[in-house]
């Protein structure tokens, strides 16, 4: 199970630290990644992290948002700075590296409402 929080309303320009707790996975073992959704678009992939902490972004997000986990307490961390209206979106943690639809990815939290507005 993935269990989110940290999401919230930001005004432009402002920054918000996603977590993502991880229960009843080999945890240390496991790649994750961090993806989203906009009102009337589709998901987009934006971070995965593999166990060692190898970490790839999107082109998206480059520069803004950065990836981090701790495997001694079976965290995931988003930090996301210089948010943007167009960051608007729920995100998710989920379990696998890379993907571009739902069926990519194994497990999936329940996900964190982030909004960038002023």
């Amino acid at each position: 199970q993935l269990v989110e929080s940290g999401g919230g309303l930001v005004q432009p320009g402002g920054s918000l630290r996603l977590s993502c707790a991880a229960y009843g996975l080999a945890f240390n073992h496991t790649g994750l990644s961090w993806t989203r959704q906009a009102p009337g678009k589709g998901l987009e992939w934006l971070s995965g992290i593999y166990s060692d902490g190898l970490t790839y972004y999107a082109d998206s997000i480059k520069g803004r948002f950065t990836t981090s986990r701790d495997n001694r307490v079976n965290m995931m961390y988003l930090q996301m700075d210089n948010l943007k209206p167009e960051d608007t979106a729920i995100y998710y943690c989920v379990t696998g590296i890379y993907g571009s639809v739902r069926s990519d990815f194994g497990h999936w939290g329940q996900g964190t409402q982030v909004t960038v507005s002023s």
